[in-house]
């Protein structure tokens, strides 16, 4: 390709513009030029819905939902669901453009007009003996319009009485946050009761996460009402069989062949990170390797990429640290090559600059395996440059001392700021806890395509030589020339800390400072290879866990919740205290009393799935009766459960999963004190010497250990 091809691309300089703090990230009503950077509808389940209700609308089917609110925050895609509902209307009305036009019109006034809160479309006009329709929409229920000094949440309020009254027919769409939804709410209590407050009680009910939510489309108790929680719905999952999931569906158009320069082509050549990064996700093993790990990252973390935040990945993960016209210049792939031009001027110059010296390990972490696990301890860095001053390396060798002054410089870097704002939080909680180079050395990953090897023996190469390990992966060619450029210049400065005259003055010196540079080159490749794979720390919990949420699992569900009722239950049954209450610490031994009734069981709650998208998380119940009570089976729950099975300890279960055990015992222990039935059979235990109270046909009888008189 010549270079002026390479010049005309989209890609992946326009890939900056996909992050969420630039115009990429925020769709505007109607406007062909905002938003939707993939430049075409990334399907869900909710779309499908859409497109599914204004047919029947079209159709004049009487049981339809006239009352729509999608439900979730900035960046879930509700302004492009309810633009594509309103072209979906238009054509199902056989309007012909005209509703489309009629709205597009009023969310685009003239300069200085504010965009009104709630915008109306009559339609009279339909074709054949179609009766007339009024359509509102509220695309922002969080605004109120040109009604200065009401709140947005008295509005909605009163937007939903008026479309509740039997008169109206009216179409109601409404786009609303779960704030404005609960501050609506607390205002209908505070008002008289009416439809209002028991619809807006439903909806809060039906939006949330418990075990028994009800069903949304259409709301259970109001046919005429369909609510959708957008923020609940996982991007990474397929909305129907043999369709894409929305993130795969924009992967696979960032990374599209004819939208970026042939490999190679570019002004960095063969060593750009960023052309790499595509020619690999446009391969359908790696593609999907990444969109497992990002998913495992939702199922560990219960938190959810948004459409706003996919976006922001999709670039940071293409394009890197790159900053657009911050860095000076006007594509990443220019960005790459500067690089390589600092490399090449370091290593001519007898004093070079500290963007000379990391410029080689900027251009082997670049690429998207290390943009996705970019963290490196820059703590080391402080030891590192003293451990360099001690051992004078520059006087045995100087390519040596450049290789290791570029770790130092590289490492110190990683103080500064340099992920995006939007998803910085999400991205060191996916690094922290998914890290390839925190796998268990008994994974095995695939180095070529028929060839699998055991993390364990990657470590033990890395561990004797640098040289070692980069031999071995060299053979396998699936290390990126930057990537093995970088390597080549470890292995020889690692040889010079092995030399009898370096080693001969710090002995202990070098030997730290080699570790260290073993430990980075074995984490380099790792993370360059096994991300490829999915092979990630806690890949097979994770793996398990996936099963349970997505496809139910039962047998492995009910094994989990037999482990959960060992946890629950003491081998003498549930164990009530009743000298203290939750949160309060347990008195000494000799002065506690314990009720102790049956075991209480636990099994697995069928997701509720009719009418709402698929559930997050799975619930076990525990108890029986009135007692019963939910609980949540989080990933952190989970995963405990998985290694006791292994032999972990029950004193070394997590925080989180001791605080969860308590208060389910705690919230278990209430109705049971107050349960006839569950109080049958049960004693109570006093203090430490084996006291015990129980029941007879006539009264209570005291046994005390060692001791079988009954008094």
């Amino acid at each position: 390709m010549t270079q002026t091809h390479a010049g005309s691309t989209r890609f992946p300089a326009g890939l900056v513009e996909w992050a969420g703090n630039h115009s990429g990230g925020v769709k505007r009503l109607f406007d062909e030029s905002s938003g939707r950077p993939g430049r075409e509808l990334l399907r869900t389940r909710l779309i499908g819905q859409l497109e599914a209700w204004a047919s029947a609308i079209g159709l004049g089917v009487d049981s339809t939902p006239r009352i729509l609110l999608l439900v979730g925050g900035p960046g879930n895609g509700k302004t492009e669901a309810i633009e594509h509902t309103a072209r979906c209307l238009d054509e199902a009305l056989g309007a012909s453009g005209s509703l489309v036009a009629r709205l597009a019109r009023e969310f685009h006034p003239n300069s200085g007009q504010r965009v009104p809160r709630t915008v109306r479309a009559i339609l009279d006009d339909l074709p054949g003996t179609r009766p007339s329709i009024e359509l509102s929409i509220v695309q922002d229920a969080t605004v109120n319009g040109n009604e200065e000094g009401v709140s947005a949440a008295r509005l909605l309020l009163r937007e939903l009485s008026e479309v509740l009254t039997p008169a109206s027919k009216s179409l109601y769409l409404c786009c609303v946050n779960r704030g404005v939804l609960d501050d609506a709410l607390a205002l209908a209590f505070e008002d008289a009761p009416g439809p209002a407050q028991a619809l807006l009680e439903d909806i809060t009910r039906a939006v949330s996460q418990s075990s028994d939510a009800p069903s949304c489309w259409p709301l259970q108790g109001h046919d005429a009402v369909a609510i959708w929680p957008m923020d609940a719905e996982s991007l990474l999952v397929a909305p129907g069989t043999d369709e894409p999931s929305p993130a795969e569906t924009l992967l696979r158009h960032a990374t599209r062949m004819s939208d970026w320069p042939d490999h190679g082509s570019c002004k960095a050549g063969p060593a750009c990170p960023f052309c790499h990064s595509r020619a690999l996700l446009d391969r359908e093993e790696e593609r999907r390797a990444l969109l497992q790990v990002l998913r495992w990252h939702e199922l560990g973390s219960g938190k959810r990429w948004s459409f706003r935040d996919l976006f922001s990945l999709v670039s940071y993960l293409l394009v890197g640290q790159f900053q657009g016209s911050a860095s000076g210049h006007a594509s990443p792939c220019e960005w790459a090559s500067e690089l390589r031009r600092f490399d090449e001027e370091g290593m001519a110059s007898p004093r070079p600059k500290r963007e000379q010296l990391t410029a080689p390990y900027y251009l082997a972490t670049s690429s998207y395996q290390h943009s996705l696990f970019h963290q490196w301890d820059h703590r080391a860095a402080t030891s590192l440059t003293q451990d360099l001053k001690d051992l004078a390396v520059g006087e045995y060798d100087d390519a040596a001392s450049r290789t290791l002054r570029g770790l130092q410089y590289f490492l110190q870097d990683r103080k500064k700021p340099y992920l995006p704002a939007t998803i910085m939080a999400s991205l060191e909680g996916l690094a922290t806890s998914l890290d390839p180079a925190l796998a268990s050395p008994d994974g095995e990953v695939a180095v070529s395509g028929r060839t699998k090897v055991f993390l364990a023996e990657i470590d033990a190469r890395f561990s004797r030589s640098v040289a070692d390990g980069t031999d071995f992966m060299r053979k396998r060619q699936i290390l990126s020339s930057s990537e093995l450029e970088l390597l080549a210049r470890l292995t020889a400065a690692d040889k010079v800390l092995s030399s009898p005259a370096l080693r001969r003055k710090r002995p202990a010196t070098a030997g730290r400072v080699q570790r260290m540079l073993r430990d980075f080159a074995c984490r380099l490749v790792r993370r360059s290879v096994c991300t490829r794979s999915a092979v990630v720390a806690d890949a097979s919990t994770l793996r398990s866990f996936q099963l349970i949420v997505e496809e139910g699992h039962g047998k492995r569900i009910h094994e989990v919740a037999q482990q959960v009722k060992r946890l629950l239950n003491s081998k003498h049954g549930f164990e009530v205290s009743l000298t203290t209450t939750f949160g309060q610490p347990l008195p000494p031994p000799q002065r506690q009393a314990v009720l102790v009734v049956q075991p209480q069981p636990v099994t697995p709650i069928p997701p509720a799935t009719q009418g709402r998208p698929p559930p997050p998380i799975r619930f076990l119940r525990v108890g029986q009766g009135r007692s019963a009570q939910p609980i949540a089976l989080t990933y952190d729950l989970f995963k405990a459960v998985e290694e006791l099975e292994r032999g972990l300890s029950i004193a070394s279960l997590p925080r989180t999963v001791v605080a969860l055990l308590d208060t389910t015992r705690a919230k278990l222990a209430g109705p049971i004190v107050r349960d006839r039935v569950a109080l049958e059979d049960s004693l109570v235990r006093l203090g430490s010497d084996g006291t015990t109270v129980g029941q007879t046909w006539d009264g209570f009888v005291v046994t005390e250990r060692h001791n079988t008189d009954e008094h």
